[in-house]
């Protein structure tokens, strides 16, 4: 009979389908597909997280999946159970006790039966408070009860009460206003509702603008080798060749890397690993050509993805710039920016938040390339984590913010009134049905909604009787917006019977949630056909209109993780409408933020949303945001209600990002004087030692905190020069060591921290240097470097040499090498210790109790 499935009590989430199902279903055939088919682990993880789940507990006998948790959603508490070795009640209790500090709720009469709470150790308060004071307002700052009073009963409609609030204030007391107050409060509340929406959508518009930024000091020459990434076509290009003399010049070693249109994945990767590089330089954005076998998709994006894939692959952790020439319009006297480089900033910015270990910027070059714009390039590059998004220009450097930007009081509008015929694309969808409703309150006559599949969509027949309703003509159009010929036959259609189209709203769009490590130019192209292709040709097939909208998205503003095509197609949009303009045609761009009702953005639930610090908008008042911007005839704009104090944290959590620095909300909260210091703890315990005494008790420190990492009893099981790899760390108990240094030290410290100093000897050498102590021994670098080779060793012997190293000649080269740096450093050593034994036969037994006493302190 055998193992026979049956419902369980738990729901429970299945990797291979990717939902929820009933676990009858776990038989043979299930377990068959498991093994076939990808595992959908990420986006399980994330839809798990997207329906609220904070807590992740892996049941296993060995963790292998909470740090691919952790890196699949933040801000989640990722739980283990038991662990290699370590199968009995104490691991459990132990997970326990983990699970309740990270505030799971735990039955600890249930688990511990029969204990008892007992009282923690004591020890001296150190007179830090920690509470909040409460904000103080200022003296003119201070709204009286009344006036909350009287707009609450306005806004209830409460005529009466109304009245009775004034008679309060009247000059004659006993006069009956409650007949002049009914007449006005319909007045009143409108006036009121008006003002609220205004002013909740100044509160939702901001714009990119460029603000002058002083070049960086140039403190540090640059070093090491750079890859200088270069498209097919273009290896003979002034731009690559001034690129290369700049960093020549300020100490760099450039070396061009050729990208062909077609070059692999795995190729790339094993050209970067084979050599890694220190810094790289992307010129992908040179190239304007469409790939080979995608005629929307960008080389240059195409490139732009593929290089972040291989560098991870690669294990290249080496900072990336993406350049570009004028391919943003930073100044008034700039060009026009081409799509193509908007879209390779957009794919950028996202490699950026995916990938923050390989994010160096992206920098926009201008036409003179002189000495002076060098020597601006190479600060920049030299400056680590300053400002990552620039142009250069002639008068200096300017750097791309994101500010709010209200409606001006004064503003003269141009006065848009839709008429005659107006087409939406994606207009049987969410967002296009409330167009489509705005638009025939506001007086068009004829609505043509152009979907995939027109009036057979999903609730088109209610829509249509809706217009209907208003007096409108409705016409359902199943089209492709991205197929040009059949666009291009609608368009005639629709012309010919008349009236003609006067307005254009481009809402049609997809998107797929998928990491640049995830994708390919296939599904990149995909995603850039609905929004980059279909806005390209409406441009080209309709050009006498009053308005020109579309709907672009946040995503391609300040970048969104697993949103590279996404952000790319929205960034083209943006470059589009800017386009149009420079060529005196009318066109407005608004990138949104979360919609409430139907659509892309209400798919993914509000509390998704509130999560990442975007308040979804009440359509009726994005409508008037999208109505101010169409008559102001602005180009581009930003509609989001963002709540910063959510967003900037998420925002910067890997590193700064200057963009929203203009932003007053977005900035952090004042921190405590010293916050960013190490522990008050160690801070005073190494201040009051004397130079080896510091180095050694952070040498103890860092083997204390790996011998609890390792669930060894003390420091002495971890020997200070053996790698930590030979002494069981993984990735996992790595993360481990990092966070406890971490939370020991105050540093921010990478996650790679015990693979980049892989033994106790080299990281608290680190350690010391980044906490300032002085007198670091002249040997802590030979030993680090030793280190490093002993891991590499390590490495190369763990699988039988004859593996590893399958060329004997190489295998024979080593041995004789390493033997001979032995042998040197024998003699070397051979002839100090001669010369040490002549200097003690010389010293007396006070110097020697002198010397004793000054290298390792009186006891």
């Amino acid at each position: 009979d055998g193992i026979v499935p049956r419902s369980g009590e738990i729901p429970f989430v299945s990797t291979v389908t990717g939902e929820r199902i009933d676990t009858v279903e776990l038989g043979a055939e299930y377990w068959y597909r498991n093994l076939r088919q990808t595992v959908e682990f990420q986006s399980v993880v994330e839809g798990l997280v997207a329906q609220g789940c904070r807590v992740f507990l892996e049941s296993s006998p060995h963790p292998v999946l909470t740090v691919g948790i952790e890196e699949s959603a933040d801000r989640v508490v990722a739980l283990e159970s038991l662990r290699r070795g370590e199968g009995g009640l104490r691991r459990l209790v132990d997970a326990a006790g983990e699970a309740w500090v990270r505030g799971v709720p735990i039955d600890w009469a249930g688990m511990l039966a029969g204990g008892r709470r007992v009282d923690l150790p004591t020890y001296p308060f150190q007179h830090q408070p920690y509470w909040l004071d409460s904000p103080r307002h200022p003296a003119g700052d201070v709204t009286g009860p009344g006036d909350d009073e009287f707009w609450a009963a306005v806004e209830h409609g409460e005529a009466t009460e109304l009245a009775d609030l004034l008679r309060r204030s009247a000059a004659e007391p006993g006069q009956d206003l409650h007949a002049p107050v009914a007449a006005l409060l319909p007045t009143l509340a409108t006036w009121r509702r008006d003002r609220q929406r205004r002013a909740a959508v100044d509160s939702w518009r901001y714009r990119i603008v460029w603000r002058p930024v002083a070049t960086p000091s140039y403190d540090r020459a640059l070093s090491g080798r750079w890859a200088v990434v270069v498209p097919a076509g273009h290896e003979d290009d002034p731009v690559v060749d001034w690129v290369c003399s700049a960093l020549r010049d300020h100490g760099g070693e450039p070396e061009r890397m050729v990208l062909g249109p077609r070059e692999s994945r795995s190729a790339l990767a094993t050209r970067l690993a084979a050599d890694p590089p220190g810094g790289v330089v992307s010129l992908l954005g040179l190239s304007g050509a469409a790939h080979p076998d995608h005629e929307v998709l960008p080389s240059a994006v195409a490139g732009t993805v593929l290089l972040a894939q291989a560098l991870s692959d690669g294990a290249v952790r080496a900072p990336v710039w993406t350049l570009t020439r004028n391919g943003v319009s930073a100044t008034a006297t700039d060009p026009v920016a081409p799509t193509h480089a908007a879209q390779v900033w957009a794919v950028a910015r996202v490699a950026g938040l995916e990938h923050p270990e390989a994010w160096g910027g992206l920098l926009d070059l201008p036409d003179r390339l002189d000495d002076r714009a060098a020597a601006r390039f190479a600060a920049v590059l030299s400056a680590g984590e300053d400002e990552d998004q620039l142009a250069l220009r002639d008068a200096g450097l300017l750097a791309r913010r994101l500010v709010r930007a209200p409606v001006p009081r004064d503003a003269v509008t141009a006065g848009w009134q839709p008429r005659d015929t107006a087409l939406v694309t994606g207009g049987t969808g969410g967002l296009g049905g409330q167009v489509a409703r705005w638009l025939a309150a506001a007086g068009v006559r004829h609505l043509v909604l152009v979907s995939r599949r027109g009036a057979e969509a999903e609730g088109a027949d209610r829509l249509r009787d809706d217009l209907t309703a208003l007096g409108v003509q409705v016409t359902f159009g199943a089209c492709d917006v991205a197929d040009r010929a059949a666009l291009s036959a609608l368009l005639d259609r629709v012309q010919e019977d008349g009236p003609p189209i006067r307005t254009v709203v481009h809402a049609a769009g997809s998107g797929r949630a998928a990491r640049l490590l995830d994708t390919d130019a296939e599904e990149t192209a995909a995603v850039l056909r609905a929004k980059s292709a279909g806005a390209r040709n409406l441009h080209e097939l309709l050009d006498d209109v009053d308005a020109f909208v579309l709907f672009s998205s946040g995503a391609g503003v300040w970048g969104s993780s697993a949103q590279g095509a996404y952000a790319a197609a929205n960034a083209y949009l943006d470059a589009l409408a800017e386009q149009r303009r420079g060529q005196g045609r009318p066109a407005t761009s608004v990138a949104w933020g979360a919609w409430a009702g139907d659509g892309m953005t209400a798919a993914a639930g509000e509390e998704w949303w509130s999560r990442q610090g975007l308040r979804f908008m009440a359509p009726e008042a994005a409508l008037d945001a999208l109505r101010q911007a169409v008559d102001r005839a602005e180009s581009t704009l930003v509609v989001a209600d963002i709540d910063w104090k959510t967003f900037a944290p998420l925002f910067t959590s890997a590193r700064s990002r200057p963009l929203i620095t203009d932003i007053p909300e977005a900035r952090p909260e004042p921190r405590p004087e010293g916050a960013d210091q190490p522990t008050q703890g160690l801070v005073a315990k190494l201040a009051v030692l004397s130079a080896d005494e510091r180095r050694r008790a952070l040498l103890a420190e860092v083997r204390a905190q790996a011998a609890v990492v390792l669930g060894h009893p003390g420091a002495d099981a971890v020997p200070v020069d053996r790698p930590f790899r030979e002494l069981g760390f993984d990735s996992l108990s790595a993360v481990k060591l990092r966070n406890r240094i971490v939370a020991a030290t105050g540093l921010e410290l990478p996650a790679t921290l015990v693979f980049d100093h892989p033994t106790s000897t080299a990281l608290a050498a680190y350690l010391g240097a980044r906490l300032g102590i002085d007198g670091a021994p002249a040997g802590s670098t030979l030993l680090e470097d030793l280190a490093r080779l002993e891991s590499t060793v390590a490495t190369l012997t763990a699988a039988p040499l004859a593996e590893t190293v399958p060329d004997a000649r190489d295998r024979a080269a080593l041995t004789t090498r390493l033997r001979a740096l032995l042998e040197r450093w024998d003699q070397a050593d051979g002839e100090d210790q001669a010369a040490a034994r002549e200097e003690l036969d010389d010293l007396s037994d006070d110097d020697l109790f002198d010397f004793i006493d000054a290298k390792f302190g009186r006891s």
